[in-house]
């Protein structure tokens, strides 16, 4: 059990697969927000203030 939490460790400290947590969550991060409905709504509210800005 001991050698698996060593093993973590050293998975996290690489900067590399680091770099791969960090796009992974990005790109999942932007996915939830189009489709949770609340979110949705926020964006295309924004979207339409701009629209009728120009």
């Amino acid at each position: 059990m001991l050698q698996a939490f060593v093993t973590l460790n050293g998975v996290a400290t690489s900067p590399f697969v680091l770099l791969v947590f960090a796009f992974a969550g990005a790109y999942l991060g932007m996915r939830v927000v189009e489709i949770v409905p609340f979110t949705r709504r926020i964006i295309e509210r924004r979207e339409a203030r701009f629209a009728n800005r120009d």
